[in-house]
């Protein structure tokens, strides 16, 4: 017990002190530093002990109200008491997975959705030897035609299968990534922000994603493609099942990671780089997420892009009613494969082809997908918190 109360007051001490550094920042809030510190105290102390915080709170009650009363007398005589505004970014220690992966699944429904036409754009813009009547010149050319010459709902063909990948995928993403990069901060660079630890996290996190999100993918890139021969998402699940297996549905899986782990590894460190300049007291700040993802965004679509021709081309298999082929029977597989034949079709170009879609559609993806997650997470710990505290009072 005692190395316990030397234990806990040395944490708390730790804490109070972060969190006075926050609250003498401009913006600062004293009252969420003292609350916080509490907070985070009692979580801790539930951790090791093994029991919930409500018997943290029974056990040992005067921990949190020491914390307050440390922030009281550190930071001046403002009332801890009155909440107005909770640190999100702090108080999720100890919050349940549900509450990244709830925010996760939101955000990447709405990002996916939101750009799909773009992406429909991108995918015929990334086709190596395209028909004479889906030739384009830029995206918004592209659009146009699409819609003038195949219908207004077009480029919306194959939401749906997309709208269903995108939330799982996006849940298991984001909960991994926040569980991860809390984890491994703690061990590389303890107390501070590791972009080592980031990178790491969002690589970790590019498998679950990608496992879950790569059967929608080739779905609607088959579905996206010019004189597309499916009639819907089921039509399209059912004809790759039978004349490919199910392997079709991974085909692309490798490629993907190969593409997307070193896109995710730029993309957060990017991104939390960009935070640590424009946010550095990682208070919910609309505007800032959403240029730091904007911009990480552009920089890490630009740098993978022959990775993402690569993806295209074993996902649709649109050289296969080109040019036969004999290898593998008649079907791109591997990335090797597939780097042969895009430089076979197109020559070094060809590997950039569709750029210019790939970063205008991801700087506004990114952008949606950051401040909608941060936007949930905020809301959803907000709510959090508020109940939390009403269970404590209750408990008084």
């Amino acid at each position: 017990i005692k190395r316990l109360c030397v234990w806990l007051l040395m944490e708390a001490d730790g804490f109070v002190r972060r969190r006075r550094m926050t609250a003498e920042t401009p913006g600062g809030d004293a009252a969420v530093a003292g609350a916080s510190a509490g907070a985070e105290i009692r979580w801790l102390t539930g951790r090791f002990l093994g029991v919930s915080e409500g018997i943290v709170g029974t056990l040992v009650p005067r921990i949190g109200g020491e914390c307050e009363l440390n922030a009281v007398q550190l930071y001046g005589s403002q009332e801890v008491s009155e909440m107005s505004e909770p640190d999100y970014e702090g108080l999720p220690r100890g919050a349940s997975t549900s509450t990244y992966m709830l925010a996760g699944a939101v955000a990447g429904i709405m990002e996916h959705c939101l750009m799909f036409p773009i992406d429909c754009v991108k995918t015929r813009m990334q086709s190596l030897q395209p028909d004479p009547a889906a030739r384009y010149r830029n995206v918004m050319e592209a659009l146009w035609r699409i819609m003038k010459t195949e219908g207004i709902w077009r480029p919306i063909r194959g939401l749906n299968a997309t709208a269903v990948g995108a939330g799982p995928a996006h849940a298991l993403y984001f909960a991994c990534y926040e569980k991860l990069k809390k984890s491994l901060s703690d061990v590389i660079h303890p107390g501070a922000n590791s972009h080592l630890a980031n990178g790491a996290a969002g690589c970790v996190a590019t498998l679950l994603h990608d496992a879950a999100m790569n059967p929608a993918e080739v779905v609607k890139q088959r579905m996206q493609m010019y004189n597309s021969p499916y009639r819907g998402v089921l039509d399209c699940v059912r004809c790759v099942w039978q004349r490919e297996g199910l392997g079709a549905f991974y085909r692309s899986y490798t490629t993907q990671l190969t593409m997307n782990v070193p896109f995710q590894a730029l993309h957060f460190i990017t991104y939390e780089y960009l935070q640590e300049l424009l946010n550095p007291q990682r208070h919910y700040n609309p505007a800032s997420h959403m240029v730091s993802g904007a911009l990480a965004g552009a920089i890490a679509a630009a740098a993978t892009t022959p990775l993402d021709v690569c993806k295209t081309l074993l996902n649709t298999q649109e050289s296969l009613a080109l040019h036969p082929l004999s290898q593998s029977g008649g079907h791109i597989s591997g990335l090797a494969h597939a780097f042969r034949t895009v430089y076979r079709l197109g020559g070094l170009p060809a590997y950039f082809k569709g750029v210019q879609a790939r970063v205008i559609y991801q700087v506004p993806s990114t952008a949606i997908s950051w401040s909608v997650y941060e936007f949930f997470k905020y809301v959803i710990t907000k709510h959090q918190l508020e109940r939390w505290r009403s269970q404590r009072d209750a408990e008084k």
